[in-house]
């Protein structure tokens, strides 16, 4: 792949705001759904299920994504990333009251199936465009600038992510389910419709067809860093999925509002934190991430020993939530960085859909033990579920190679 057109930079600035726009919808969307139908007295395990099928799909369109954008052109799968969150939108916004509650389960199921393959067709266009911008350092590129623009293109989106969640608590309390998701589509519809008039046909297409077999990696480290993947972001669903709003709503008696603001101000500044992360990075000896997922793994457990000593369970999950969501924002930033730093040029847009697909399986995972674990032990043992992750995270970890400090931030 290649970007040489006139205007590399406009073609990615444009990519970039459409993944913005659709990463408001999308956040919003997770909120709505969740506090809509935890309203209408759904079990934690039936709030878990409506979102199955969106995480595996995105398992699945991660792992063809790649091959289509190769062959037709990223600009190809970001358009149809976008239309098919607009249909989804407009589908949710037809759920009958008269249905039956596990007809309007399978539904919601089904449409959030469309979302997932929305979100990672959209996302994949993004992540694979910026290395078709920024060279990295081995491609003659200036020092650790791959690394800082794969940290602001990540930051930026989680932090819109978490705008998104305040609009979805908001626009529910707002304007209620159905009105909301007519305004998010109608926003969306625009910015799918302003793309095609300054991005060019055939952006980072192959001019060499790219076999189907080869959607499967065969590079041991992106073998390992997505497995490392699954397990830290099926660490992180498995309490903030599910469990966690839960708990704010029922037990420490947040409002729908105040539940989708805490948790948009936490995705907000986990996304700040992403941003900066090459400048954390920078004091360290070279770049694997072991320490950090060592420590990002420890707070989940001193959550719960905490827990049981008496103090306020309240206090003690906001501030655990503050310091893993910093923790984990190193992490995820330095990930996104190996990912682009692990593929070639050519191959940019297969690896990074091998890699997502990992990512889409670790949430699928979470999502799942999210329902359960709420639904047995209450947070105490999400929690416990999610450290254990974190365990498995840092042993993939151990097997990955060090880059040398001087050549990545």
């Amino acid at each position: 792949m290649s970007a040489t057109s006139p205007n590399p930079w406009r073609n990615y600035s444009v990519v970039t705001a459409a993944y913005w726009g659709f990463t408001l919808s999308d956040g919003a969307l997770r909120m709505l759904v969740l506090l809509h139908f935890h309203a209408l007295g759904y079990s934690p395990l039936e709030l878990a299920t409506l979102f199955l099928l969106y995480e595996v799909m995105g398992m699945v369109t991660n792992l063809i994504g790649g091959w289509v954008g190769s062959r037709l052109g990223l600009n190809f799968t970001l358009y149809l990333g976008l239309t098919l969150q607009v249909a989804a939108l407009l589908l949710l916004s037809l759920l009958n009251p008269a249905w039956s509650v596990s007809f309007s389960v399978l539904y919601v199921l089904l449409v959030q199936g469309l979302a997932g393959v929305a979100k990672d067709f959209t996302k994949m266009s993004a992540k694979s465009a910026l290395k078709l911008i920024v060279p990295s350092e081995e491609e003659g590129g200036k020092e650790g600038a791959l690394f800082k623009w794969v940290a602001l293109l990540t930051g930026s989106k989680n932090t819109l992510k978490g705008v998104g969640f305040f609009l979805g608590g908001f626009l529910l309390s707002w304007l209620g389910y159905a009105p909301s998701l007519y305004v998010m589509a109608a926003v969306l519809a625009g910015v799918l419709l302003a793309c095609p008039l300054v991005l060019p046909r055939g952006f980072g297409q192959l001019k060499s067809k790219v076999k189907f077999a080869a959607i499967l990696s065969k590079s041991r480290n992106i073998n390992i860093l997505s497995a490392a993947r699954l397990f830290l972001f099926g660490a992180r669903d498995v309490w903030f999925v599910v469990g966690l709003p839960l708990f704010l709503y029922d037990i420490a008696g947040f409002s729908f509002t105040a539940t989708g603001t805490l948790m948009a101000a936490w995705v907000i500044g986990y996304g700040f934190v992403q941003a900066g992360a090459p400048a954390v990075l920078r004091a360290g000896s070279g770049l694997r991430g072991l320490s950090w997922i060592v420590l990002l793994a420890a707070i989940p457990f001193a959550m719960v020993l905490l827990g049981r000593t008496g103090l306020d369970f309240t206090v003690i999950v906001l501030a655990g939530l503050a310091l893993f969501g910093i923790i984990f924002a190193v992490n995820s930033a330095l990930h996104s960085y190996l990912i682009l730093r692990y593929s070639e040029r050519d191959h940019v847009a297969l690896n990074v859909g091998f890699y997502y697909m990992a990512n889409a399986a670790g949430r699928l995972l979470g999502t799942i033990l999210s329902g359960l674990a709420y639904q047995w032990g209450g947070l105490m043992v999400c929690l416990l579920v999610s450290g254990a992750m974190l365990l498995m995270a840092a042993l993939f970890t151990l097997f990955l190679p060090r880059i040398p400090h001087a050549q990545a931030a």
